[in-house]
């Protein structure tokens, strides 16, 4: 599989995220649904606590993406959703960081939103793989 970031401004490159990426020579691709601080018993974790539930999405994502056979490295799109958009920020490094250990700058949207599915819950991640 081969990756060319498409960023015709540099902005975005500096924040963590490319404008766009062309991914050619696949052969498989993985459609991660909504991952949030949800336990494997599926009750949700850390309530009020943004940087221990975005971990755990982040946790469940990975998961998702092991039981696939990929990594982070394989993330060619993530969505971002969440009940506060400036807390989230103050925490972004809980998955920047991972993001960048993995060497990857997947294509991002973050939207802020009334409320996620789950009560209690700020912060779901949905991405898109590609091996």
């Amino acid at each position: 599989m081969e990756r060319n970031a498409v960023n015709p401004v540099p902005w975005s490159v500096e924040m963590g995220f490319n404008q766009g990426e062309v991914v050619s020579g696949h052969s498989r691709t993985l459609y991660i649904s909504g991952q949030t601080a949800m336990n494997r018993e599926g009750r949700p974790e850390h309530d009020g606590d943004m940087a221990a539930q975005l971990a755990l999405a982040a946790d469940n994502m990975e998961a998702v993406l092991a039981e696939a056979g990929m990594t982070l490295s394989d993330l060619v799109r993530l969505n971002v959703y969440t009940t506060d958009v400036d807390l989230l920020f103050q925490h972004y490094g809980v998955l920047a960081g991972r993001l960048g250990a993995a060497g990857v700058a997947p294509t991002s949207t973050m939207l802020g939103v009334t409320r996620l599915a789950i009560p209690g819950q700020m912060v779901e991640l949905e991405g898109t793989a590609v091996a």
